[in-house]
């Protein structure tokens, strides 16, 4: 339990347990070595120079952090798609760019923001967007024009909540939905210090209904740390601006990673090739024993080696200590094993799970038939749509609309098989030709930039398709006489 503003919560704590090596596997190779014996453990008598050289040489392979941008690349393969009743401050109108082309005021646009925070809440589990707006200049009127927002910025902007800034909240079910009443977020602002210098300062922004409030970190000493209130003020709604972005959703402000298995493996290949590593050199050299004592006859120490003669006293003798080559082959099969195994891991999210249905009835249920990353996908659309509702809250607009992501990347046997249903239903007169495009559109088939309408205008200006024309000058009906016709075949 937080006894202070900047403590974590019960929940957070929980969430946040695996955090620590989730960090360090995105790092990649320099936060896994500074990692150190928490995720590469010191033999019991590894002398700690000895295990520092031996990790300053391990190399990570980077199996999570690749997999989850090839995650973030499939439903992001294609522009976000805004919906018509997206506002055209927002979405853009008549050749001016909207809000969202630059979603966060840093020149960002929304396409890419969401494809940063998809990663962020795919690699942690939990995420979020606040979204704030600036407070207007004292000299601002209550009904600023358009051209007067833009000069001044005076509009909603998006924010990055990275996991670790979530330190706790508070909610309570209000019609039947959960609300939050109170959240605290971590923020870290770096100032200038003297003429050049700089210093982090830390702070904690505390949100409630309709406002917040800023408190910073002050007489930071080894019995503790004060922290004060320095800012405050009001938000003009009556709800929370943040939005929980999810990577697999536990439940309200709760998620989990949906590849932790896959970390798992990865600290596991981390430890073991620093092993194999470590067993390769042992194979490579060889290690001179002296039996016998290793001094010679005038009690000098032994030298062994390629270009000189030495000298034994009586009894004694000189072996090579040297590692198998064949534990060597075992430890590389060993990690190639486990790679192989990651892999197969990552690729679960892609495959499509019907379940214990048959396979008609799944390909009747286009809702069940889904991989777990479409449908973390669909739960993050509807963060997006959530975020533009509170983007248009702030703007006084009426709503805030949808946006839609490409989600037919799904590993799926069927895949064929259903557009092939879809083009006999075609065929059947039971499909519309819009429908049909537009499904074959969905399905990765035909370019989304496409346009149906313009499609059958230029099939129609073609002409019929090549073989389905007959000659209006014969009657079909009337039969072939084999003897005016050469090529015909007598029965």
């Amino acid at each position: 339990m937080a006894d202070k503003v900047n403590g974590q919560s019960a929940a957070v704590a929980s969430m946040a347990a695996d955090w620590p090596m989730l960090e360090a596997l995105m790092g990649g190779t320099r936060a896994m070595r500074a990692a150190g014996e928490k995720l590469m453990p010191r033999f019991t008598l590894e002398h700690k120079d000895d295990y520092a050289a031996r990790v300053a040489v391990s190399i990570l392979f980077p199996a999570y952090r690749r997999t989850i941008s090839v995650m973030v690349g499939k439903p992001f393969a294609k522009p976000v798609t805004l919906g018509e009743d997206v506002p055209p401050q927002i979405a853009g109108a008549n050749e001016e760019e909207g809000w969202a082309e630059d979603i966060d005021r840093e020149g960002v646009n929304l396409h890419t923001f969401a494809a940063e925070m998809f990663g962020e809440a795919l690699a942690y589990g939990l995420a979020g967007i606040l979204v704030e707006a600036p407070k207007p200049p004292a000299s601002a009127s209550q009904g600023m024009t358009r051209a007067v927002e833009k000069g001044v910025g005076m509009r909603p902007y998006w924010v990055r909540i990275k996991h670790h800034q979530i330190l706790g909240w508070r909610d309570e079910v209000q019609n039947g939905k959960h609300v939050l009443t109170q959240l605290r977020l971590k923020e870290t602002m770096v100032e200038p210090d003297g003429e050049w210098g700089e210093k982090t300062v830390e702070r904690v922004r505390v949100l409630t209904p309709g406002a917040w409030a800023l408190y910073e970190k002050i007489n930071a000493t080894a019995a503790g740390e004060d922290w004060v209130k320095v800012d405050e003020g009001l938000t003009g709604l009556d709800v929370i601006p943040f939005v929980p972005l999810y990577g697999w959703r536990e439940g309200f402000m709760r998620g989990s990673p949906p590849l932790l298995d896959l970390a798992f493996m990865n600290v596991k290949h981390w430890q073991d090739s620093s092993d194999q590593s470590d067993g390769v050199m042992f194979a490579r050299k060889r290690m001179v024993v002296m039996i016998g004592g290793g001094v010679d006859a005038e009690g000098n120490p032994i030298v062994a080696s390629s270009n000189s003669v030495t000298s034994l006293p009586v009894g004694g003798d000189v072996k090579i200590v040297q590692g198998s080559a064949e534990n060597v082959k075992i430890g590389r099969d060993e990690l190639a094993a486990l790679e192989e195994q990651m892999i197969q891991t990552g690729a679960e999210l892609l495959t499509k799970k019907p379940g214990d249905r048959s396979a008609t009835e799944a390909a009747n249920d286009a809702d069940a038939n889904k991989s777990d990353l479409q449908r973390i996908t669909e739960t993050f659309e509807d963060s997006l749509d959530q975020a533009l509702y509170l983007t248009a809250l702030f703007a006084g607009l009426p709503d805030g609309g949808h946006a839609e992501l490409f989600k037919e990347f799904g590993v799926s046997i069927d895949a064929v098989a259903s557009a092939q249903v879809l083009r006999d239903m075609r065929m059947a007169g039971d499909l519309s030709f819009e429908t049909y495009f537009a499904e074959l559109q969905r399905r990765g088939y035909i370019a989304p930039d496409v346009d149906a309408q313009a499609e059958r205008e230029r099939i129609d200006e073609e002409g019929p398709a090549l073989g389905t024309m007959t000659d209006p000058a014969s009657d079909p009906a009337d039969p072939v006489d084999p003897a005016s016709d050469p090529n015909a075949v007598a029965a």
